[in-house]
């Protein structure tokens, strides 16, 4: 693997994570109850490569440019799949997927646009990532469909769009003085 080029093991595992969107698409369409079961269980191991990825990065000394950009991406893909379904199956609202794409998409073009003013890739922040799990814990729960979960699915929803709000701030501050980490 040619850290120079950007593929890495860091970034296979970071593409992985696109790819697990098909049998969890698949599982919560076609599975029933137990199909959504293993769709968390996926779901989770999508989670586990999330924090993988970066540390072998870190661990192997392969951080690329390519893996910046490739990691969020796939969380972004994962995510906004993920709570396409959900929509479609009317466990979250319509206008939490909207505001999960809409922000997504602000930070994508804003850190394009840094890319090319300023030649270098944005990274993620804190609470970016904070953000993005809270976001896959409501997600999970919802798949898993339960009436007994629907309070803490309502809290982690409105807890989400909060921090939503908050986390495109950073990155607009971020974006309007040029700091990239």
């Amino acid at each position: 693997m040619n850290a120079k080029s950007g593929w890495t093991l860091a970034t296979y595992i970071s593409a992985s994570r696109i790819l697990l969107t098909i049998p969890v698409g698949w599982l919560l369409f076609e599975g029933g109850t137990q199909g959504r079961l293993w769709a968390v269980v996926i779901i989770i191991i999508g989670v586990g490569t999330d924090f993988l990825d970066g540390y072998l990065a870190r661990r192997m000394h392969q951080v690329s440019d390519l893996g910046k950009i490739l990691d969020p991406l796939a969380d972004k893909i994962a995510v906004g799949a993920l709570a396409l379904f959900l929509v479609v199956l009317e466990e979250i609202p319509l206008w939490f997927v909207a505001a999960v794409v809409v922000r997504d998409a602000l930070i994508v073009v804003g850190g394009l646009y840094i890319r090319r003013k300023k030649k270098i890739v944005a990274q993620s922040n804190m609470l970016g990532k904070i953000t993005v799990n809270v976001i896959a814990l409501l997600l999970v729960i919802a798949t898993l469909g339960l009436p007994s979960l629907e309070i803490v699915e309502s809290v982690l929803l409105w807890v989400s769009a909060g921090l939503m709000i908050l986390s495109l701030g950073v990155y607009a501050k971020r974006l309007s003085v040029g700091r990239t980490a």
